[in-house]
């Protein structure tokens, strides 16, 4: 039987029971996860990563904000945004770079505690070629296009020249295709060109939701790590994001059934439109 015959063969069957697609995202989910678990990472169980409590980066006293967030499809938690913003905020005249900036709402939140911001998304014309809408094209930059102090590159991160940039930054967001190709080729590039001693990065989506796991970016992270890459890796809780620090973090094991050991209290302000 030709390949593809039973491909054809195979939608067929997946059309008639469609509730045996639960079955190949399962075995394609085992598969990541065998892939990252044989790296023999410290730490890393059947529930992921060793886990940092969000609140690490927190001031225990200050009152943290979340702006802009406009609560739309394809954007990160406000956690995670806080997260990016308290990373950055910690290191006076903070360099950030990051890869994908969707409407800009990651690059707009940092920009406000930032030094300087560059943000890294595909051309319009790159993006024309993939067969992306004019409006969807539009929206990119929509935060963070007015801001001075954030510059927009354009070009696909997997073929960009970071070495051009001629420089190491503090907090390195990767949020760009989620695919473990372009997740493993992202890592190894960012800490090639981008990374110092001191540099963290954030990789987004590298759980489905807090506490879940999304295993094939795991094995992109963990395959695209350098062997020189000396830090630690974790999963940051309440949060999409898995964290690299330079120097040892408070860990625990995940356990996504014990009770809540940190909570917040969420206000929201609208905030009038341009």
């Amino acid at each position: 039987m030709s390949r593809l015959t039973k491909t054809l063969r195979g939608l067929a069957s997946l059309a008639r029971n469609p509730w045996l697609l639960n079955h190949v995202l399962a075995a394609d989910t085992a598969g990541w996860q065998q892939r990252a678990r044989a790296h023999g990472q410290r730490g890393l169980t059947a529930q992921g990563l060793p886990t940092v409590p969000l609140t690490h980066f927190l001031s225990p006293t200050a009152t943290h904000t979340v702006r802009p967030f406009a609560f739309r499809e394809g954007g990160s938690l406000p956690t995670d945004l806080l997260l990016l913003r308290a990373l950055a905020g910690q290191v006076p005249s903070c360099r950030y770079f990051e890869i994908g900036t969707w409407r800009g709402e990651s690059a707009a939140n940092v920009a406000e505690v930032a030094a300087s911001v560059h943000t890294l998304n595909l051309s319009a014309a790159e993006m024309r070629e993939l067969g992306l809408s004019e409006r969807y094209i539009d929206l990119h930059g929509f935060f963070s296009r007015p801001l001075p102090n954030v510059q927009h590159l354009h070009g696909n991160s997997a073929t960009f020249d970071l070495a051009a940039l001629r420089q190491q930054f503090d907090v390195v967001f990767i949020d760009g295709d989620h695919r473990y190709e372009a997740v493993r080729t992202d890592t190894r590039r960012v800490f090639e060109h981008l990374v110092g001693p001191e540099t963290v990065v954030v990789w987004h989506d590298a759980s489905r939701q807090p506490g879940e796991p999304r295993w094939e970016v795991l094995a992109g992270i963990l395959d695209g790590l350098p062997a020189s890459a000396a830090g630690q890796l974790v999963q940051v809780e309440n949060t999409l994001c898995a964290l690299y620090s330079p120097h040892p973090l408070p860990t625990h094991t995940p356990d996504p059934l014990r009770d809540p050991e940190q909570w917040f209290e969420v206000t929201l302000q609208p905030v009038a439109g341009r």
